[in-house]
């Protein structure tokens, strides 16, 4: 007898293969936009359009012209910088400038873990002498100096997955690694609390308090409190210069005075600035908190359901890119595109 073909029987292998596609927006589904993509095998994709045409999306809800900041808080995976910097003062400055002579609004997608708040200043001295108006629009988070400057606008849109942080600085200690400023003072005010009640009962202060405290650096002490107090005086700045400008009346129709102004601002830039309200530097503030907790007034984007469609659109397809690529920083608007690229060397 001849051996049984066992072959007939058996199920036959099914490839899997990914549909090969070259445009990212156009495979988009509603509601799970980034889950939609990853089925496919992205081919030939030209970034720089698929990005402008977002933009162009959102333009045409919005009737401004809009510019990006972008740092990859996606891939973890990424050494480079990804954070507000000095290196990015010239091209923040010529996306600017490519901005259409006229426009007198602007609005900013801005997505950042934080960074120099002096170089915000910066960004902030380029951008409010020409616009009397500016939005920034928070897809994912603005942590940090990002946060500082969101609140240098007159108008900040976050959606119901977006989120700012608290705006206490990072300074660097005695081994050059950076920790938050308000942490260091909490902790140097709790030692001292702790120290003038022991001593007022006649005891001495803990051995391992005096330790802590000779550990510090006096210059790494006085520089927590020199950026603790720059960073809050330019969000108190800023709030009473720019977001509360168009601030006329309260909720119960009273007129709102310059000194209510002033006394609101200083509120939220302290606490901001408040490791005790935070405890940690990387809390997230959603856009619930920063209205119950902080007074902060925000736009949802959600509001507008074609917005918020089109944000997350942009949203999605950036957090795509930063996924699938080596890029750590985007700076794009419809005239203007640098894309930087962490380095990648061979072993």
């Amino acid at each position: 007898m001849g051996r049984k073909n066992n072959n007939r029987n058996r199920p036959k292998k099914v490839q899997n293969k990914q549909e090969v596609i070259t445009s990212l927006l156009d495979k988009m589904e509603d509601g799970r936009e980034f889950e939609s993509l990853v089925k496919y095998k992205a081919v030939n994709i030209d970034i720089t359009s698929e990005i402008k045409n977002s933009l162009r999306e959102i333009r045409n809800i919005r009737k401004r012209p809009i510019i990006c900041y972008l740092g990859n808080v996606v891939n973890t995976s990424i050494k480079a910088q990804i954070s507000i910097d000095n290196n990015d003062d010239l091209p923040f400055s010529e996306m600017v400038s490519g901005v259409p002579a006229g426009e007198k609004a602007l609005d900013i997608i801005l997505v950042t873990s934080g960074g120099s708040a002096q170089q915000v200043a910066k960004f902030v001295d380029k951008l409010r002498p020409r616009f009397d108006s500016v939005a920034f629009l928070l897809p994912y988070m603005a942590m940090s100096a990002g946060t500082i400057f969101a609140m240098s606008g007159d108008e900040i849109i976050m959606g119901k997955n977006s989120y700012i942080g608290p705006t206490d600085p990072q300074v660097p200690n005695k081994d050059g690694f950076y920790v938050p400023a308000q942490a260091l003072l909490t902790l140097v005010s709790d030692i001292q609390k702790k120290g003038e009640d022991l001593l007022s009962k006649g005891q001495n202060p803990a051995w391992s308090d005096l330790q802590i405290l000779r550990q510090i650096d006096a210059k790494e002490l006085g520089n927590a409190i020199s950026a603790s107090k720059y960073s809050t005086e330019l969000v108190k700045g800023y709030l009473y210069n720019h977001k509360f400008k168009n601030w006329h009346k309260h909720s119960d129709e009273r007129l709102v005075t310059d000194d209510e102004k002033k006394k609101r601002a200083e509120e939220i830039a302290e606490m901001l600035c408040s490791h005790a309200q935070w405890k940690t530097h990387s809390r997230g503030i959603t856009r619930d908190v920063a209205w119950d907790e902080c007074k902060i007034k925000i736009t949802h984007s959600d509001s507008s359901p074609e917005l918020d469609k089109a944000l997350r659109r942009f949203w999605a397809l950036m957090y795509w890119v930063f996924e699938n690529t080596p890029m750590y920083k985007v700076f794009i608007s419809e005239e203007y595109s640098i894309f930087r690229n962490e380095r990648i060397i061979a072993k």
